[in-house]
């Protein structure tokens, strides 16, 4: 391979000597992560009470600052985990929010990432966190702000942007679920064609057609049949089936 000649006017990223980092203002960078499932039928998240000013008191995403010498997904990760105690969840990073005024204490951007993940993980989040259910107020990809629903049926007041952070993920999600093949980050490792269907009514906010839904899903070369049937049911036991790619997080 033919090295490159290098110009007398480039250096290798050196820092200017007597360069004064002080010059500019810096604002704080924070992650938030918008932890979706699907349980009973219903979207839902996982919230924390706020004990300190400012919005003591609402309930928030986990969230937290980024370290100087830490990634953003690894932050991300660390704060899922350390907020919530769940760890290893499929990840990714959703949209940066920056608006001025969003935090009151000073000048914070937030790069908002979103977690999915099979309900069943919820028995692992630790016991200062409220599962939230999300009441979506648009169809399909439209987007806007969602509200959290509490036990009692009543909407829980949120904690900074955090309403537009999870209607951001409902629609980052919608519109992935068809072409990608995250909705199986939200369903145990063995599934019911019937199970699959009812992760992705949940999701859209609409009931799809259940021959075709089947026909695409048999054909898209993404399942794979386990040679089990479903225990525990009262019914006909459904074939299990998994995910033919399932990456490893």
């Amino acid at each position: 391979m033919t090295k490159r000649a290098r110009s007398d006017q480039e250096d290798d990223g050196e820092v200017p000597e007597g360069y004064d980092v002080s010059r500019f203002e810096r604002p704080s960078v924070a992650v938030d992560v918008a932890l979706l499932t699907v349980d009973e039928g219903a979207l839902r998240t996982l919230l924390l009470r706020r004990d300190a000013a400012p919005y003591r008191g609402r309930w928030a995403l986990p969230g937290g600052f980024v370290g100087m010498d830490e990634a953003l997904d690894d932050a991300a990760a660390r704060v899922i985990e350390q907020k919530t105690g769940i760890r290893r969840v499929f990840l990714e990073q959703l949209y940066t929010f920056g608006a001025p005024k969003r935090d009151p204490r000073t000048r914070v951007i937030t790069v908002a990432h979103y977690a999915l993940v099979d309900p069943a993980r919820l028995a692992e989040a630790r016991e200062e966190t409220r599962v939230a259910t999300l009441e979506v107020p648009w169809e399909g990809e439209t987007g806007g702000p969602v509200d959290a629903i509490g036990a009692d049926g009543r909407a829980l007041p949120l904690a900074f942007d955090h309403a537009d952070i999870l209607g951001m993920a409902v629609k980052r999600v919608r519109g992935k679920l068809d072409y990608t093949p995250i909705g199986f980050q939200l369903l145990p490792e063995r599934f019911t064609l019937a199970g699959l269907q009812r992760v992705h009514e949940t999701v859209l906010g609409r009931p799809l057609n259940k021959d075709s839904f089947r026909r695409r899903m048999l054909a898209s070369g993404q399942l794979e049949a386990t040679g089990d049937l479903q225990t525990g049911v009262d019914h006909r036991p459904a074939e299990l089936y998994r995910f033919a790619r399932r990456s490893a997080v």
